[in-house]
């Protein structure tokens, strides 16, 4: 446009309809993924050996390849393994350039390993949930390193595979199933556990070039993110945030963090959310992704908080007559630590900095305006054997879900899902579970809907006609929701993101369900996404050979 608009001599607007954009704009990578896995004769694997080769369309642009290597600190997930092998390579096509995507690279990660872990519950005769059970990462073992690097900060990963089975009566589940099987009825059941990372360290973007070639005093690294706090003559605070949301409700939570901290009630605080980079706080991280807001921007808040806060105690230990360190915010006031009869409004302290600082004391400076920035020391560069923690905070997903294929058509229904996720401290209860259930509609859509279909020329065929996302007609399924609460120990208030992990987790638990389901026809999933034709071909194929 820029360049439209120079030869031109005046603006240019581009107004793009929609089959445009989706042959020009951007979409998620292919992946061709081989894993191999070294397991002991207990069903414990002790190796993997993992081959990714990503399809990122006509051309490389940023992030890519990221996708590759966004989640390489949790390449080994929920499982105690020792080696990791992998080589991972970005191959040019002349499909759409690719793009950043719900649980960017993660879908792809876990699809490959959760199947593998299926795979070999099978080869050894043991129950997926069991398999599992054996191979998890025990709750005494955070925070615990990966071979390739990540530090998972806490977690209980026994305990929600064990909530889980208890919340799905698995045994009695798997019971009705082998009845239903007996009566030709195609039923299955899918499991997957993951690890969700979250507040990306921007430091794995290092690993795309070789060490030998990577330049001294070059590194990349950081998750850090920036808020200003400004409180106005009357007590209101105002709160700047750099997090562009879409609907996650970061106005909503910050208000929550600022009141708390501030011990103010909810109306007194007024959250803006905007991001103008000459005039916003910000680094080259800063930004609404990899789901940021929960561990990173609210981390920030309580510094910023804490900033203000001695101001605002200060100012109120003069009109009270006390020491500063005598005195704590409480409901709307300051008060003497232990004597609420003694106390002033907060709006009086704030009115005190704004109009009557030279009652301050000398060494007291009238702060009614800060800028505070949280850069967690736990994001660092690669090292030079390849190996990075490359997410602040890793959380945990276990979900079981339920499907029925329809004996003529093959329709793949969701009967029922079973979850339990791991955020760290939970923010706000209502967000967090609507964040889980856009996860898990977005996942629904890669694994039963949403493909794009080319020529062997590489011309796109789809159009929204038949690019089919999911509707409240396909999310209607019963979901079982709990949770397991494991506080991180790197953020301010021990949360972590929860935005991806049923992106990540659920496309591969319904994989393994629809197998599951086609276990009598020797037919394994090993592609999404999976619909009744697919299911027709691979039958077919099955039946003739």
């Amino acid at each position: 446009m820029a360049v439209a608009s120079k030869y031109a001599g005046r603006p240019v607007r581009w107004t793009e309809d929609r089959l445009e954009h989706m042959l020009s704009s951007s979409a998620g990578s292919d992946r061709v993924m081989k894993f191999k896995a070294a397991v002991d004769e207990g069903g414990k694997v002790t190796a993997l050996d993992i081959d990714f080769m990503e399809n990122v369309g006509a051309y490389l642009r940023p992030p890519e390849p990221a996708t590759l290597y966004r989640c390489f600190g949790n390449l080994t997930g929920a499982y105690r393994i020792d080696s990791v092998r992998l080589r991972s390579r970005a191959v040019v096509t002349n499909k759409l350039p690719t793009g950043l995507n719900r649980g960017f690279g993660g879908q792809q990660l876990y699809f490959g390993l959760e199947r593998t872990m299926d795979k070999v519950a099978r080869e050894f005769g043991v129950d997926p949930l069991e398999l599992r059970r054996r191979n998890l990462i025990s709750d005494q073992s955070f925070p615990y390193e990966t071979p390739t690097g990540g530090i998972y900060d806490s977690g209980a990963y026994e305990k929600a595979l064990e909530i889980l089975e208890g919340s799905a009566d698995y045994q009695a589940l798997r019971e009705r199933h082998r009845e239903a099987r007996a009566r030709g009825e195609l039923v299955g059941l899918g499991l997957a556990a993951i690890v969700e990372p979250s507040a990306t360290n921007i430091g794995y973007v290092g690993l795309a070039t070789p060490p030998e070639h990577r330049r001294e005093g070059r590194d990349k690294s950081g998750s850090t993110e920036h808020v200003r706090i400004t409180v106005d003559p009357f007590g209101t605070v105002t709160v700047l945030l750099g997090t562009v949301p879409q609907g996650q409700g970061h106005a909503t939570v910050a208000r929550q963090i600022v009141a708390d901290q501030l011990g103010l009630p909810l109306d007194k605080v007024v959250p803006k959310v905007e991001m103008d980079t000459n005039s916003t706080p910000w680094t080259v991280t800063t930004g609404s992704y990899s789901s940021r807001f929960s561990p990173l921007l609210s981390s920030a808040l309580v510094e910023a908080c804490a900033k203000i806060a001695i101001s605002i105690k200060r100012a109120g230990a003069v009109l009270l007559g006390q020491d500063a360190d005598n005195v704590e915010l409480v409901d709307g006031t300051i008060q003497v630590v232990g004597d609420p009869g003694k106390s002033v409004p907060f709006k009086a302290a704030a009115g005190l900095l704004h109009w009557d600082p030279g009652a301050l004391p000398a060494d007291v400076d009238a702060e009614t305006y800060v800028d505070a920035a949280f850069t967690p020391p736990e994001s660092k560069a690669p090292s030079r054997e390849d190996r990075v923690n490359s997410s602040l905070c890793y959380g945990f997903a276990a979900e079981l879900v339920e499907v029925r294929l329809d004996p003529d058509t093959y329709e793949v229904s969701i009967e029922n899902v079973y979850a339990v996720h791991d955020a760290g401290t939970v923010l706000n209860p209502k967000l967090i579970e609507g964040q889980i259930h856009g996860a898990m509609v977005h996942g629904l859509g890669g694994a039963l809907y949403e493909e794009m279909a080319y020529t062997d020329a590489g011309q796109p065929t789809s159009t929204f006609m038949d690019y089919l996302i999911p509707t409240t007609a396909e999310t209607s399924f019963p979901l079982h929701s709990s949770r397991v609460v494991t506080p991180s120990p790197v953020t301010r208030l021990g949360a972590k993101g929860s935005g991806e992990g049923s992106s990540m987790s659920f496309p591969v638990a319904i994989a393994n369900a629809v197998t599951d389901a086609l276990f009598e026809h020797s037919i394994d999933i090993d592609f999404l996404p999976v619909h009744g034709s697919k299911i027709h071909s691979l039958l077919t194929d099955s039946n003739s050979n």
